[in-house]
C-alpha cells in the first residue's frame, strides 16, 4: 500500500495551502488505496476509483463508495494518487480533467522514487500549476480544471497498445507492452489438446488463455480470473475460441472459486509494489488446488529462484518441473 504518498496527497489541506472542499461537495479520488486518513474537517463526499480487486474490496469494506472505473462528471475537485507507471498516471490525470467542473482543483501526489517530479514537470507543460509541496518522501502538486485540451494531449500520448499485432493492452497493466517471457515459456510448454473445463488464474490481458483457446478445440469451458480490472477488460477483447470464455474480476487469495476445473494454467505474481512476496504465489497455488477436480492438472510458471516446490508438494499429489530457461521454470502438478 502507498502509505507515504497517501499522506502526501492530503498534506496541502493539512498545511492550509488549499482550502478544504465544502461539506456538500463531491470529490473524485482516482487510484485510491486503503489506509488514507482524511484531514479534520474534510467532510465532502468521496467517490473512489480503484481497479485492483484487493484494494477495491478493502475500500468497500471501509464504507466508501468505490468503482473500478470513474463514473459521473461535474465533480468539485479530484485527488489523483500517482504510482510507478507514467502512462497510467497521465491517464488518471486526463480523467480528472474530464470529470471535474471548470475551475475545480486537481491534486496529484506520489513518491519521489516513483517519478513524481518528472510527472509534475510534464503536467506543468500542459497546464499552469498553482503550487506544489514536498512531504513524506513525496510531492503533491495541484492545478485547476481549465478545459480538456490537456486531457486530449495526455490521451493521445498514451493510446491502447497492440502487442504482436493481435493483443490489446492498456498502460499500467502487467507486461502492457510485450508478452511476458515467463508466460511465453509456459505457453510453449503446454500440452496440445487440453480438454474439459480450463481456467487461467492471474490471466492478465489474456495471453495464456488465448494461446490455450487457439490450440485446444476440446475445451468445454474457459474461465479467466484476474484482479486487475483494466487487464481483464483487455482480455475480453483478446480471447476467443470454440467455447465462449467467461471473465471473473476476483482476488483469488480471498474470494472463493465456485467452479471446478480439469486444468488450470497460471503465471502468478510474486511482487507487492517493489517488494518480492513469494507468499502471493504460494497462496495462488493453494487456490488452484482447491479449484481443481480430483486428478486435475495445474500448469504454472515461476521465476527460478522462487521456492514453490514445497508448496506444490503440500498441495498436490504429485508435481514435476517440465521446462526451464535462464529465468523461469515450468511445473506440472496433479491434484
Amino acid at each position: 500500500m502507498a502509505a507515504e504518498p497517501l499522506k502526501t496527497l492530503f498534506y496541502p489541506f493539512e498545511a492550509e495551502a488549499l482550502p478544504l472542499p465544502r461539506k456538500d461537495g463531491r470529490v473524485l479520488f482516482l487510484g485510491a488505496e486503503p489506509g488514507f486518513r482524511l484531514p479534520g474537517g474534510f467532510d465532502a463526499g468521496l467517490h473512489l476509483v480503484q481497479g485492483f480487486r484487493p484494494h477495491f474490496r478493502a475500500l468497500q469494506a471501509a464504507g466508501y463508495t468505490v468503482t473500478p472505473r470513474a463514473e459521473g462528471s461535474g465533480f468539485d475537485a479530484a485527488l489523483v494518487l500517482a504510482g510507478r507507471h507514467r502512462g497510467q498516471n497521465e491517464l488518471r490525470i486526463a480523467q480528472a480533467l474530464e470529470r471535474v467542473a471548470p475551475g475545480g482543483p486537481i491534486i496529484v501526489a506520489g513518491g519521489k522514487d516513483d517519478g513524481i517530479d518528472s510527472l509534475r514537470k510534464r503536467i506543468n507543460i500542459l497546464v499552469a500549476l498553482e503550487g506544489h509541496l514536498p512531504k513524506h518522501h513525496g510531492v503533491a502538486f495541484w492545478f485547476r480544471q481549465a478545459g480538456t485540451g490537456a486531457a486530449e494531449a495526455l490521451r493521445a500520448a498514451n493510446p491502447d497498445l497492440v502487442v504482436e499485432g493481435r493483443f490489446r493492452t492498456a498502460p499500467g497493466v502487467f507486461s502492457f507492452d510485450r508478452v511476458d517471457a515467463g508466460s511465453k515459456l509456459l505457453a510453449e510448454s503446454l500440452p496440445d489438446g487440453l480438454t474439459g473445463n480450463l481456467a487461467d488464474f492471474c490471466a492478465g490481458w489474456g495471453y495464456l488463455a488465448a494461446e490455450v483457446a487457439e490450440r485446444s478445440s476440446g475445451l468445454s469451458g474457459l474461465d479467466l480470473y484476474e484482479a486487475d480490472f483494466e487487464a481483464l477488460e483487455a482480455a475480453r477483447l483478446n480471447v476467443r475460441g470454440a467455447v465462449e470464455p467467461r471473465f471473473f474480476w476476483a482476488d483469488l487469495l480471498t474470494e472463493t472459486v465456485e467452479r471446478r476445473y480439469d486444468a488450470i494454467v497460471m503465471n502468478p505474481p510474486f511482487h507487492s509494489g517493489r517488494a518480492a512476496e513469494p507468499g502471493i504465489g504460494a497462496g495462488m497455488i493453494h487456490a488452484a488446488s482447491r479449484a481443481l477436480k480430483p486428478g486435475g492438472r495445474l500448469l504454472m510458471v515461476a521465476n527460478r529462484q522462487l521456492p514453490y516446490e514445497q508448496v506444490l508438494a503440500a498441495a498436490f499429489s504429485s508435481h514435476a518441473e517440465i521446462a526451464r530457461d535462464g529465468m523461469f521454470k515450468v511445473f506440472s502438478a496433479r491434484r
